[in-house]
């Protein structure tokens, strides 16, 4: 099929769990399209995973973070990683595009996560075009731009919230790092700056669905030539137009996928909440504390994803009440209302399950 390329699309992605998949996802979508998809990881991830020139249909290159040898530290400052990112990302991103000029295809378009914002002044830079590709909700997306341009005045003190093309909205209802003045400071800022360059932009790709957000979708639209393109999920679970296209196929973490499959299998229909708060999210002690009573007195089964530095902060108590054992920090069980708790998420595509009643996730 190499002959028939139609162009050569190259997929900026945060390099983090839950932006990666979306982009991967796309990639099978745009190469079923007759489209040449290149899908950018950084040096670290590529060689930590053994990663090969592509995951199925989907070509892989790589560019740098500024923690090639050893990846970023846990713990370390989130400002110094960003910091790092933009240098040796825009450089290495630079020199990649270079590198396809003198192949069969060449870059076409640069379709990145505006987290990497900078990514689109290399596009632009390199004479081609940028798409941005959000992975949030385009109602959040479009807060965060208010916001960015000044249009809405922050800290927010007043309990409506009241955004030109919105429905009125409660205080409560902004993103925590709206709502919460000064968490995470620097994903803040990250997040405002998405929108600092859009006037440049080609395209904004959003990972929702017209029906879904209709209303901010064409407020959105009026700002810059905006295009829906989801959900990113495998065409397995919408409309089963790409043969074989059950899994994403690049998890950052390696777990007992298997386990959790064979857990779930054997609950009855309905009967487990799926707990997940994303990579970026922080719970507090009291949050995490409140969270673990909550799940086990609500009487049902869960599905609990939950990073290492969170399961330090889980209640002494709740962990021998459920009978709770652990080995090797990776899969908690529980004899009584039987819990299960995962150290990241395995990403298999759990919620086709019967057994799953509901999801309980970060915005």
């Amino acid at each position: 099929m190499e002959e028939s390329w139609k162009g050569h699309v190259l997929l900026v992605p945060y390099p983090g769990q839950g932006h990666i998949n979306p982009m991967m996802q796309f990639s099978r979508r745009l190469i079923s399209k007759g489209l040449k998809a290149t899908l950018v990881t950084s040096i670290f991830i590529a060689k930590s995973m053994k990663l090969g020139s592509s995951i199925g249909p989907v070509h892989l290159d790589v560019i740098s973070d500024g923690f090639d040898e050893e990846g970023f530290p846990t713990g370390g400052s989130s400002e110094l990683y960003l910091e790092k990112l933009e240098a040796a990302g825009s450089k290495t991103l630079a020199e990649l595009i270079v590198k396809y000029r003198s192949t069969p295809y060449p870059i076409d378009c640069v379709i990145y996560e505006p987290f990497l914002h900078w990514a689109l002044d290399v596009a632009k830079d390199s004479g081609v075009m940028g798409a941005a590709f959000f992975t949030q909700p385009c109602v959040v997306d479009y807060i965060y731009y208010n916001i960015q341009q000044g249009l809405l005045s922050w800290p927010i003190t007043s309990a409506t919230v009241s955004i030109p093309g919105l429905p009125l909205l409660e205080s409560r209802d902004m993103p925590s790092f709206i709502n919460v003045p000064g968490s995470y400071p620097a994903y803040f800022k990250m997040l405002l700056d998405q929108f600092s360059n859009t006037d440049k932009v080609d395209y904004i790709l959003i990972n929702t669905f017209y029906k879904l957000e209709a209303e901010a979708v064409d407020t959105i639209s009026k700002v810059c030539p905006t295009l829906t393109i989801g959900p990113t999920v495998p065409s397995r679970y919408l409309d089963k137009r790409i043969e074989d296209d059950e899994y994403y196929n690049l998890d950052l973490f390696t777990l007992h996928a298997s386990i959790s499959t064979n857990w779930i299998s054997n609950k009855p229909p309905r009967s487990v909440v799926y707990v997940a708060f994303g990579s970026i999210s922080n719970l507090c002690e009291k949050q995490i504390e409140e969270l673990s009573w909550g799940l086990k007195n609500s009487n049902y089964y869960f599905l609990w994803v939950i990073r290492e530095s969170g399961q330090i902060n889980l209640p002494k108590t709740f962990l021998e009440d459920l009978a709770y054992t652990v080995s090797n920090m990776k899969l908690g069980q529980s004899h009584r209302h039987n819990p299960h708790l995962l150290r990241e998420d395995p990403v298999f595509l759990q919620l086709p399950y019967p057994s799953f009643s509901g999801l309980f996730c970060a915005c």
